[in-house]
């Protein structure tokens, strides 16, 4: 990868913002993450932009290249300066906050349906990836 310590998703969890990636470490990075996400049911999202427009593009080619249903965002003011976007699939919500001092890229979180005997029960949380990493 273009950091050298970097070989595969866990490498990033040290980060705090995405790191620059050729074309290749991007391909790999998306496969080994697709393969993962396999294990889970439903997914949050949270995303660190510089802006509201470049959170929620972030989230739309998420969702596009997953195939998943577009989720709602609850409150459409725009916001211009650094921002915090986290969605759930669970709920179908989008909730966006002004942020300042963060990083940048996305973080994925994959859940398992919830049972009666077990509850919900949280996976890994992978990232930051690079907010275009989706982006055809």
């Amino acid at each position: 990868m273009s950091d050298p310590a970097i070989t595969g998703l866990a490498d990033l969890n040290r980060l705090r913002s995405a790191p620059p990636l050729s074309s290749l470490e991007r391909e790999n990075l998306k496969t080994e993450l697709i393969a993962e996400m396999n294990h889970f049911a439903w997914f949050t999202v949270g995303i660190m932009a510089s802006s509201s427009t470049e959170a929620m593009t972030c989230l739309r080619d998420l969702e596009l290249a997953m195939g998943w249903p577009s989720m709602q965002l609850e409150d459409k003011t725009r916001i211009d300066s650094g921002v915090f976007l986290k969605a759930n699939q669970s709920t179908g919500c989008i909730r966006i906050r002004a942020e300042v001092g963060l990083g940048e890229g996305f973080l994925l979180s994959g859940h398992q349906v919830e049972s009666q005997q077990s509850g919900s029960q949280s996976g890994p949380t992978w990232g930051p990836l690079p907010l275009d990493l989706f982006r055809d």
